[in-house]
């Protein structure tokens, strides 16, 4: 199946986007998270054009070069909502099946919860819903340990710690090919954004999301580093819809990188349920 890259324009941004498959197949939206771009779903995105679904990826607010305004507030969640919802609306999608990994995940819960008319199913990659995050914050120290990174991230001049040396602390924990784009002038100030938007001051409220009415499958692997398995099996009970739980072994935080065959098959299995 060929890939079409293109620009897509929402406001004063200009989005990286690639659609695949079929025209008139059903549409997916990918979204990807921190601090791989698209990219992170080269392995996945062929398997589902195979099977005759349409793929709608895209560079968001501050992995596409045209879309990396200054300021830390332009990373707010509602930002980062809105400019799928353009992206969608400058595409002519009405309606898609929508998959999420890491902080696209975040991202992905709030449109679920915000524009369920928009989408056809959520399959949620690794991140569990906000309020299942925040009990297992609360009950869980595994999940404290394992969010303590983020401390690090919102300090002002981590990102310069993380390129030293040729991004030696990055090669050490994130996929090789997310390196090279964040090496480019500002992008991983942008991407750390995310978390300097949203995680500081009012975390609670920053970043509370309703509950969800759409199918939803919930992919949680068991090697996570970063997201642990109470958040997961939480999540469940914030969806008043139809809900799969599957939880992979043996697969580390990097699921659509390390296991994009199942991930595949489970988004055809949702996209099938739609």
């Amino acid at each position: 199946m060929t890939i079409t890259k293109s620009q897509v324009t929402v406001d004063d941004l200009t989005f990286d986007v690639a659609v695949g498959g079929p025209e008139d197949g059903p549409t997916v939206l990918l979204l990807h998270g921190f601090p791989h771009n698209s990219a992170s779903y080269d392995g996945v995105v062929p398997i589902l054009n195979d099977a005759g679904l349409r793929t709608i990826t895209v560079d968001q607010r501050g992995y596409s070069p045209g879309a990396r305004p200054e300021g830390v507030q332009a990373y707010r969640i509602p930002n980062l909502v809105a400019d799928v919802i353009g992206v969608l609306d400058a595409l002519g999608v009405a309606r898609c099946l929508l998959v999420a990994h890491d902080w696209g995940a975040i991202v992905g819960w709030q449109l679920a919860a915000r524009h369920p008319e928009r989408f056809t199913g959520y399959v949620a990659v690794s991140t569990g819903h906000a309020g299942a995050i925040s009990e297992a914050l609360e009950h869980s120290e595994d999940q404290r340990k394992k969010s303590s990174y983020i401390k690090f991230f919102i300090e002002e001049g981590s990102e310069e710690k993380l390129l030293a040396r040729n991004a030696v602390l990055l090669r050490r924990t994130c996929p090789r090919d997310a390196i090279g784009p964040l090496q480019e002038p500002g992008a991983l100030t942008a991407a750390l954004n995310w978390y300097r938007a949203n995680f500081t001051g009012d975390i609670a409220a920053n970043t509370a999301c309703g509950r969800i009415t759409i199918p939803t499958t919930m992919v949680w692997s068991d090697g996570d580093e970063a997201l642990g398995r109470e958040q997961a099996e939480r999540t469940g009970g914030f969806v008043d819809a139809d809900y799969r739980y599957v939880e992979l072994t043996g697969v580390d935080h990097w699921v659509p990188e390390k296991a994009p065959e199942r991930l595949a098959e489970l988004i055809i299995e949702r996209a099938e349920t739609a």
